[in-house]
């Protein structure tokens, strides 16, 4: 399997998969960032896994855009997208899937989900499917709320406090979207992840 791909700044990014194999892309981002996205899947048998964290606070706000286009058939894509807003941060994510009229077969999910920890934060969130074939698998989800109170309400009947419950339910929400290593993820990134105590030793 190729190496994944970090991005933890603004850009534009474009990725054509022209060989059929596997792409694997995480969005780590903890300031005023805007990235995009695009993804062209040109032969059969590709696939690529989006996964992003935007642990955003203050006034920062972030930006996420996401392009997945099967243009071909016996295509799989998964999107999982997760904002964590603090203060007055605000986030944006837009996910578009295409699936162009002759790529069937595709097998394809986009997922954004998003914790807001205080009511002067906003998210906006737009999923988004256009597809022209009739024999795929496709889906999309948003979802936009607050820590589980009812947790965090029964850690602390059992001693813990509600700080270290907030952290624990924080780390279960962002853990799926996270590298297993954090092996090409720049000081900075490695250091914002540790001090939240979501990031693995490396």
């Amino acid at each position: 399997m190729a190496q994944p791909i970090i991005i933890s700044q603004s850009g534009s990014y474009h990725y054509v998969q022209d060989t059929a194999g596997e792409l694997t892309i995480y969005v780590l981002l903890f300031t005023s960032e805007e990235v995009d996205i695009e993804v062209s899947q040109m032969v059969s048998g590709c696939s690529v896994t989006i996964k992003g964290l935007c642990y955003i606070s203050n006034k920062d706000s972030a930006r996420v855009h996401t392009h997945v286009k099967h243009l071909a058939s016996e295509g799989q894509s998964q999107q999982v997208v997760k904002f964590v807003l603090n203060d007055e941060a605000k986030g944006e994510f837009f996910g578009e899937l295409y699936i162009a009229k002759d790529a069937q077969h595709i097998d394809a999910q986009q997922t954004n989900r998003n914790i807001l920890l205080s009511r002067q934060a906003s998210m906006r969130t737009r999923p988004q499917l256009i597809i022209y074939a009739d024999d795929v698998k496709a889906s999309h989800g948003a979802t936009t709320g607050q820590l589980d109170e009812n947790a965090l309400f029964y850690m602390q009947q059992r001693g813990i406090s509600k700080s270290t419950a907030q952290q624990l339910l924080l780390q279960a929400f962002v853990k799926d979207v996270l590298p297993l290593s954090l092996d090409g993820v720049s000081e900075h990134i490695q250091e914002r992840l540790l001090s939240l105590g979501i990031g693995e030793e490396v």
